[in-house]
């Protein structure tokens, strides 16, 4: 992993993202604010749809909670900050993440890949909550997000752990290095807005 990267992310974000997310926190706080909600949300639904598997029901149920409690957090840094919630915009990266997603085969590759997704969702939010923890000049939101960078870290070793369990560790290995490339293209090729925190 270069020194540059977060959880063996290939790419960097864009150095300019940190200086553009500081002048619109609002902003890139409101977008936070629903990748927490749909966070929990994706949790929910990964356990509804593969109930059988018991030890990913077991992990990741209080994740729900964690980011349940996250979105409620970021919602407080807002109002305290003058600030409303405001509308859900679209996220091109997780939308073009999810159109790589190898479909049909059976549920155990069908899991795999939603969390091996998953991961990779979390590697780049960790990576963001590291740069606004280092960068950002406001001292109460550089401590909010070293604790997130933390927790987002542990997450995605949720998601790698549950998906090695689930198939062999070969298997995964192999197809999260194919993820790896997939995302940095998609990073690379991707004009993401900067006020946004995807």
């Amino acid at each position: 992993m270069e020194s540059k990267t977060v959880l063996g992310l290939l790419l960097p974000t864009d150095p300019r993202w940190i200086n553009i997310a500081e002048m619109n926190i609002a902003d890139i706080l409101i977008d936070h604010a629903y990748c927490e909600q749909k966070a929990a949300s994706s949790c929910i639904s990964l356990i509804v749809q593969y109930p059988e598997f018991e030890k990913m029901v077991e992990v990741l149920s209080p994740v729900v909670i964690e980011e349940w409690t996250h979105f409620q957090m970021v919602l407080q840094h807002l109002k305290k900050r003058g600030f409303a919630l405001g509308k859900q915009r679209e996220d091109m990266y997780v939308k073009q993440l999810s159109q790589y997603i190898k479909r049909g085969n059976n549920r155990t590759h069908q899991l795999v890949e939603k969390l091996l997704v998953n991961a990779l969702i979390e590697a780049r939010s960790c990576e963001k909550f590291k740069l606004l923890h280092t960068h950002i000049r406001d001292k109460e939101l550089q401590d909010f997000y070293y604790k997130l960078m933390i927790s987002e870290a542990l997450h995605y070793k949720n998601f790698i752990e549950l998906a090695e369990e689930i198939q062999d560790k070969k298997t995964v290995s192999e197809r999260w290095k194919e993820w790896l490339h997939i995302e940095s293209s998609i990073i690379e090729n991707l004009k993401p807005r900067m006020d946004r925190m995807h």
